[in-house]
């Protein structure tokens, strides 16, 4: 099966046959897509987010596109108690699990001088905490039970570049990638594998609008900013999370794998250039997405 710009799975048809794998932040965006081609490739699948009904829906879409099985299971990443009730529903219903997908993630973009402090602790909650809590559950589990397993994290480049005007996620996100590389040090004796994928952009829905409002959009044009002069494809995406989830990669372990067509490269810190941007239409740009972002 073939996207849009005719990009095909570059693994084999069966290559997840008879494996199950948990995705956190599944019900939308590269967590959908990523869902999506797993299933292509035989996998029994476990979506999870906060929001129930944009799960629900996307199960069902899932199912009906792909002719694979999706648990739909409501959690917030950021209550341990609730990570351990999705280790144990995937269970239930699957019977094991063997791999990981930290995508769940929050960010908007802001001066840092305007943050409250409820509004840097919500993301790095949601982020670093959120993928350390999955990552111990699932990780706990199967040295457990000696079947080892592999976690596969959603980064960015200002993991380690930083970035200005998203402060909290690139700390949040460095946290992650310390935790997958000294994970992987750590529990390869188990039989465990962590990598990362750091993307440059993909354009989704939600993340999109929150990130590249209109204001800003002219500072992020790829054509400038990147040496292949476009934003990725959902489909490059997949395929890479999809080998780094596989048998295929079973060598490779405690790497972040760029995948944003050179944007890095080509000027650290993806956020730099928003220091264009004058305090109105920073008043302008905040008073729009207070009421989505939840940020105070």
């Amino acid at each position: 099966m073939t996207d849009a710009a005719g990009i095909r799975p570059m693994l084999p048809a069966d290559t997840f046959q008879g494996m199950t794998l948990v995705i956190t932040g599944g019900g939308t965006g590269l967590g959908k897509a990523v869902a999506r081609g797993l299933l292509q490739l035989g996998a029994c699948v476990v979506i999870c987010g906060r929001r129930a009904k944009i799960l629900e829906q996307t199960r069902d879409e899932l199912q009906a596109e792909t002719g694979g099985q999706v648990l739909a299971q409501a959690c917030d990443v950021r209550q341990t108690d609730q990570v351990d009730e999705l280790l144990a529903a995937s269970l239930r219903r699957f019977g094991s699990v063997h791999g990981l997908v930290n995508n769940a993630a929050g960010n908007f973009i802001c001066p840092t001088e305007r943050l409250s402090y409820r509004a840097f602790q919500t993301i790095v909650d949601i982020v670093l905490g959120g993928s350390t809590h999955c990552t111990l559950a699932f990780g706990k589990h199967w040295i457990a039970s000696g079947t080892g397993g592999v976690v596969l994290s959603m980064l960015a480049t200002y993991a380690w570049t930083g970035s200005g005007y998203v402060v909290p996620s690139a700390v949040a996100k460095a946290g992650v990638l310390a935790l997958t590389r000294s994970l992987a040090s750590e529990w390869g004796k188990y039989g465990l594998r962590l990598n990362a994928i750091a993307p440059g952009p993909f354009p989704t829905e939600g993340a999109w609008s929150r990130l590249i409002p209109p204001e800003v959009e002219p500072l992020m044009d790829p054509r400038t900013r990147n040496p292949l002069g476009r934003v990725g494809r959902h489909a490059e995406l997949v395929n890479l999370a999809s080998y780094l989830l596989s048998p295929f990669s079973g060598y490779m372990t405690g790497e972040c794998v760029v995948l944003d067509g050179g944007e890095w490269l080509r000027g650290a810190g993806q956020f730099n250039s928003l220091e264009q941007l004058s305090p109105a239409t920073w008043d302008a740009i905040q008073a729009r997405l207070r009421p989505r972002t939840g940020a105070s």
